[in-house]
């Protein structure tokens, strides 16, 4: 309790000091003069000086958009929304006819009254999906109020947007995708007949274009996510995170059985490390690469993209030594697989093969954040026997190594004739070869104590 009064008071503090900053109301609480209804079919009204968006029966979500464009600054706003409907707030946002034919696309601030709880979290709209889930910020969860007025503030300065519900800070996240856009309202769409009519409101709609960062919070409270590729931000940097490969060149990476980086089956692309398209056999193409260095207590994050079909993996604790012969170098594997067109997804016990899986051991659940077609973030947490695996900011699963039941598992799958498979200290970090076309960025590691 002693710790949550003091965010709360922090934030206080700052909102106060920041409250002479120089405001322009983006509602004049009479009209919807300055903003423009796209995409969907939801209906936009002021009632008694709020906007009131109200859901129809639709397949496509509708956005109240500002006329203008905005590239940094503060937005405050409140809104109340009722349960069962989701709603957003757009900003840096686009509509153009080369994407999508027109579809609204960008940064959201999300309003979430449901259980899950992620309001103020940040998704990208119709583009990449989740970029900051309030897994990362389990405190950020507790600051919406069901059926109530809420306070909100967004901060995007930079590359650097940070969102406050009720004073409590939410996200803070670093991406350069788009650094101007309109700022939109969003009224989702509803598919079922006893959801029509439901309505989220605004009122009190109001931005600082002039000088934000002067005004912006100088406490950095929110864990942090960074999306910027292959680079480290101050927080980062100052928290221990380095990059395992550096975007441009393959210092720190050589081939599982070789002493130098793989001659061929590799390529660096626009700051992408790219498996190329082999005979879909395992490492016998240009074959897996492993870090230089080996790691014992690690937070690991590396985005990935696969191509329809694809399969290939993420090793810890792999050690180089242990399989000389042909066939990938041995080490637990947060698996890597195109689910609906492998056919490995069928194999193995109960889904143990599928993407992000402990290969041959744990299964993921089939209901899990994967956005096809674009980067995702596999992270992996080491803590002595302690291993997570997480996709896109949801746990995938969790295990305890160094046991009698690890080791019973492991007498039951692939890896039985390795001795003491997994158990080992430490070992070095593995990017598969398994003959498929896979890209690879934004690999960074955490050392833990």
């Amino acid at each position: 309790m002693k710790k949550y009064m003091l965010l709360f008071g922090i934030s206080c503090l700052w909102l106060g000091i920041a409250s002479a900053q120089p405001w322009q109301s983006l509602f004049n609480g009479n009209d919807l003069k300055g903003w423009q209804v796209i995409n969907g079919h939801a209906q936009y009204t002021v009632e008694d000086g709020c906007i009131v968006g109200t859901a129809c029966m639709d397949r496509t979500n509708t956005f109240l958009v500002t006329e203008r464009t905005y590239g940094d600054f503060i937005l405050e706003f409140e809104f109340q929304v009722d349960e069962g409907l989701n709603s957003g707030v757009q900003i840096r946002s686009h509509s153009t006819p080369d994407y999508r034919e027109g579809i609204v696309h960008g940064y959201q601030f999300e309003i979430d009254p449901s259980e899950r709880a992620w309001t103020g979290g940040i998704y990208d709209e119709s583009r990449r999906g989740w970029l900051y889930p309030l897994t990362f910020n389990p405190t950020g969860r507790t600051a919406f109020q069901n059926g109530s007025w809420n306070r909100a503030r967004i901060e995007a300065i930079g590359s650097k947007i940070r969102t406050w519900v009720n004073g409590i800070p939410c996200a803070e996240l670093w991406d350069d995708a788009d650094s101007s856009g309109f700022i939109a309202l969003q009224v989702h769409a509803v598919y079922k007949p006893e959801d029509e009519g439901r309505t989220v409101r605004w009122r009190n709609v109001r931005i600082c274009t002039e000088q934000p960062d002067r005004y912006a919070a100088r406490e950095s409270i929110a864990p942090e996510v960074n999306t910027c590729d292959n680079t480290l931000s101050p927080a980062e940097q100052a928290e221990g995170w380095h990059l395992l490969w550096d975007g441009h060149s393959t210092a720190g990476w050589r081939g599982a059985k070789l002493d130098t980086f793989p001659g061929k089956g590799w390529s660096i692309e626009k700051g992408v490390l790219k498996v190329l398209k082999g005979d879909g056999g395992e490492s016998t193409n240009g074959g897996d690469i492993i870090t230089s260095a080996s790691y014992r207590n690690f937070i690991l994050k590396v985005d990935f993209k696969i191509t329809e079909g694809a399969n290939s993996g993420i090793k810890y604790f792999v050690d180089p030594e242990l399989n000389r012969q042909a066939g990938s170098a041995i080490g637990c594997e947060f698996q890597i697989l195109d689910d609906l067109h492998h056919p490995d997804a069928k194999l193995g016990v109960a889904g143990n093969r599928t993407l992000g899986s402990l290969y041959d051991l744990i299964p993921a659940p089939n209901d899990k954040p994967f956005r096809r077609g674009e980067f995702n973030t596999a992270m992996i947490v080491v803590q002595g026997n302690h291993v997570e695996h997480w996709l896109n900011g949801t746990r995938l699963l969790e295990y305890d190594r160094n046991n009698d039941l690890w080791n019973a598992l492991v007498a039951y799958s692939k890896f039985a004739k390795w001795p003491q498979f997994g158990n080992a200290p430490q070992g070095h970090i593995l990017l598969q070869d398994h003959g498929d076309e896979v890209w690879f960025k934004n690999i960074k590691i955490k050392e833990l104590p």
